[in-house]
């Protein structure tokens, strides 16, 4: 979610957010403005990736964050809505900035990082938090690692009384140190509540008189638990995601978009890596990561191939199928029914291994396509490297 997204959620728990307003075109950034009322306000752009303060737009304005007189809103909101802004965690690429959040200009005396993830070492929460926050804490861990604490809460207890006295001393808390905890027991049980991933508050400040404030907000959430929290998925910002990616979402596929000519359609994340890999060692590029997952319909494989093949870099498409679930003449089938509704003009490779896989390699057999038949899987890599070669 977007920053203002999440404050607003951070809002709704009972953590301390700054006042903001979002805007979608210059006319609404320079009504919030107006409504903050002060000389000066912040001006953040809103896009999927951290690092934003330090970024720089392709136009050529630097940094994705200002703190800018209240009359100069029209001409920074002009050049940075409708702008892409690149930083070190977006890609070369950038993302679009169609939103902007216009935010009160706040009185901090001191910066600190808090953030909650799940932790697969404790199997359970874990707050990491520091006395210094406001830039990369990557580059801090490298730096000074002594100054990350890391407090692992068991989710079958929940926070309790000890670990929250733990955050606040990190937090090096010069205020009410009661007031800190509760803004921490407010943060993790969001954190809970709302299905997350992760809840980074980066700063988590305090102002002159000791109060701690999410100074920004970002929030993931379990993608499982979407039923649950429809109304937070509902505010999906589409546009900062690849389209690919989102059509393969529609229809309960895993899609990664990478950066090389063999189109790759697996059953199985496992066997989707090691596909990759294998590919890699062939002399070969993975243009991508796509797994139809143990129970693909004929439908599920017809969008599968139309998903990769939107892809202009593909040269030629390697299929690897383990029938467990799966079966492989269900497989055999949407293999041929894509490449007749698709009418594919490059090579198509395909391994199948397991539940009816005689039956799946009849259908291919007798549909009469130019279809490459491979026994295993460095066949099948060396097969899709050499057609295109």
């Amino acid at each position: 979610m977007h920053e203002y997204q999440s404050a607003a959620i951070m809002e709704g728990a009972g953590v301390n957010v700054p006042f903001g307003i979002a805007a979608h075109s210059v006319e609404e950034a320079v009504a919030a403005a107006k409504q903050i009322g002060d000389e000066e306000v912040v001006i953040k752009s809103q896009i999927l990736a951290g690092g934003r303060g330090l970024g720089s737009f392709t136009n050529g304005l630097q940094g994705g964050v200002h703190i800018i007189p209240t009359e100069k809103v029209e001409e920074y909101a002009s050049q940075m809505l409708g702008g892409t802004l690149v930083t070190k965690q977006s890609g070369p690429a950038g993302k679009p900035v169609n939103t902007l959040l216009l935010a009160k200009k706040m009185s901090l005396a001191r910066e600190c990082y808090f953030s909650i993830i799940m932790d697969r070492v404790s199997q359970g929460a874990l707050i990491i938090a520091s006395a210094e926050g406001g830039t990369s804490i990557e580059d801090l861990a490298e730096s000074n690692p002594e100054k990350i604490i890391q407090v692992p809460v068991d989710l079958s207890v929940g926070i309790t009384d000890a670990d929250i006295e733990t955050v606040v001393k990190g937090l090096q808390v010069t205020g009410d140190e009661q007031a800190a905890g509760e803004q921490i027991r407010a943060l993790f049980n969001l954190f809970v509540e709302k299905d997350c991933t992760m809840v980074e508050v980066n700063p988590l400040a305090e102002d002159t008189e000791g109060n701690l404030i999410a100074a920004d907000a970002k929030i993931g959430f379990d993608d499982n638990a979407s039923f649950r929290q429809a109304d937070i998925f509902e505010q999906r910002d589409f546009s900062q995601e690849d389209s690919r990616e989102v059509a393969a979402t529609k229809f309960d596929l895993n899609y990664i978009g990478l950066d090389g000519d063999i189109g790759c359609m697996v059953n199985g994340a496992g066997l989707a890596m090691a596909t990759m890999d294998i590919i890699s060692m062939k002399g070969g590029t993975p243009a991508n990561f796509l797994d139809v997952g143990g129970s693909a319909t004929t439908e599920q494989i017809t969008a599968a191939f139309e998903i990769i093949t939107a892809d202009p870099s593909v040269k030629a498409i390697l299929v690897n199928i383990f029938g467990g679930i799966m079966r492989c003449d269900v497989i055999a089938q949407g293999i041929i029914e894509a490449s007749k509704s698709l009418d594919l003009k490059i090579p198509v490779v395909v391994r199948l291994e397991g539940t009816k896989v005689e039956e799946g390699k009849q259908l291919l057999q007798d549909s009469g396509l130019q279809l490459i038949s491979a026994n295993d899987l460095d066949d099948a890599a060396e097969k899709a490297v050499a057609a295109i070669a």
